[in-house]
């Protein structure tokens, strides 16, 4: 396979110190939302998130899917789907299987005794429980000191930097968003291990409306569709 196409995809969450889950009481009445995944302006995939109340329980189901294709042949195909479970603000449990180009990943997370335990295909351990998922929908993603990878659950310092108010335009849909810098505090990190990502909320809703990266080319997810 051409070198080009061994992309490791980040995916796609002023800094104050709220607790890491507040926000996640804020979306319960979501009932989903889509993203457009643009690699060098092509659009070549998407992302849905869907959202279901059961009882006292939050489920947030993601399905991500993309293909990089050039001459009409396939170099380079993605797909992952995950369940975030909560309870109280606070997630309980987490899964997730990706298959990234032939390579297969995975992620299976609980909450016991005040703290993750983790079997992933990166990491396997413990987390405590002011680290988040690495999902991009919530907001309190800004105040995480580190963010679990929903790929292959290795732990992710970061730092967060808020780079200002900003009106971002969707297609025919205009926001006024809350543009934040995502980077990982661990700088001797291979380059393709490294966070660095823009992620755009809007600032009355802190929905997630548009995320920027890029890694071998220019990677976009754009807002279609939210309900």
């Amino acid at each position: 396979m051409p070198r080009l196409f061994k992309i490791s995809v980040v995916l796609i969450f002023f800094v104050a110190p709220f607790a890491a889950n507040s926000h996640v009481q804020h979306y319960k009445n979501l009932g989903g939302i889509e993203f457009d995944i643009y690699r060098n302006s092509n659009h070549i995939g998407s992302h849905i998130f869907s959202f279901e109340k059961s009882g006292d329980q939050l489920f947030v189901r993601s399905e991500i899917k993309f293909s990089i294709k050039k001459f009409g042949l396939t170099l380079y195909k993605y797909y992952a789907e995950g369940t975030e479970v909560y309870r109280e603000n606070q997630l309980v449990k987490f899964i997730s299987t990706t298959n990234q180009n032939g390579k297969n990943k995975y992620v299976n997370m609980i909450f016991n005794d005040d703290k993750y335990h983790i079997d992933g295909s990166s990491y396997k351990g413990e987390a405590p429980k002011h680290y988040l998922i690495g999902t991009w929908w919530n907001h309190s993603m800004v105040g995480a000191e580190a963010q679990i990878s929903a790929v292959s659950g290795r732990i992710i310092k970061q730092k967060v930097k808020f780079l200002g108010k900003e009106k971002v335009k969707i297609g025919v849909n205009y926001y006024n968003t809350l543009h934040y810098n995502f980077s990982s505090v661990d700088k001797k990190l291979n380059k393709n291990k490294k966070l660095n990502t823009d992620v755009w909320y809007d600032e009355k809703t802190l929905n997630w409306v548009k995320a920027s990266f890029n890694k071998k080319g220019k990677w976009e997810y754009k807002l279609k569709s939210i309900w």
